[in-house]
């Protein structure tokens, strides 16, 4: 597959890196989605859904419209994405669409009850598309990464950041261009045989 890629939260941290290693290794990339799927890009082969908020509290002591609207931005959003590329890539028999998960989706993190679920949902998600989709040639798969150090947790406490980080099996931890990099493969023909996969980059936090 050679055609664009749309990745969303493409401006900062992960969603950065990826479009980063996307361009580098020769794809069209696009960040945003507007109307009309063709108008600018040519066909869309390739979806990134990595848009996500955080708003982190004790579940008890969460309002409603904090709970919406993380599901929403971080489940909701995805879901829309997927139902605007779908139609493009069935009429093609070709596409790859790669869902940006967390590791709060298997390994609880108290405060973050809202966005665990709705990462959780997007592999949940992800293995029912895969499904939907295979017999028309398009993949679709979750890339699970651990502590990454990027915007998004920069107001994380040092003292939190230690202890998230201290079941990490490798030293180095695990940095944005290790997520894209197995992003860059899923949405090529080299990962032509992965499909309703959830993959974990997290440094063997979970070893």
């Amino acid at each position: 597959m050679n055609g664009a890629v749309l990745v969303t939260g493409g401006s900062r941290g992960i969603g950065r890196a990826i479009v980063r290693a996307l361009c580098a290794s020769g794809r069209k990339v696009a960040f945003t989605y507007r109307e009309g799927e063709e108008a600018a890009l040519g066909p869309l082969d390739g979806l990134v859904n990595n848009a996500a908020i955080r708003r982190d509290a004790l579940l008890a002591a969460i309002p409603d419209d904090d709970w919406d609207e993380v599901v929403d931005a971080n489940l909701g959003g995805a879901f829309r994405c997927c139902r605007a590329v779908i139609p493009g890539m069935i009429a093609r028999r070709a596409g790859s669409i790669v869902n940006i998960s967390s590791l709060t989706a298997m390994k609880g993190v108290a405060g973050q009850a809202s966005y665990g679920a709705a990462k959780a949902g997007l592999i949940g998600m992800t293995k029912s598309l895969a499904r939907e989709l295979g017999r028309r040639n398009i993949r679709v798969n979750a890339v699970v990464p651990g502590l990454v150090m990027t915007e998004m947790i920069a107001d994380t406490p040092a003292e939190k950041l230690a202890s998230l980080r201290a079941t990490e099996a490798l030293p180095s931890g695990t940095l944005p261009e290790d997520v894209a990099n197995l992003v860059v493969l899923l949405v090529s023909d080299a990962g032509r045989a992965i499909t309703g996969q959830a993959i974990l980059v997290d440094a063997g936090s979970t070893a």
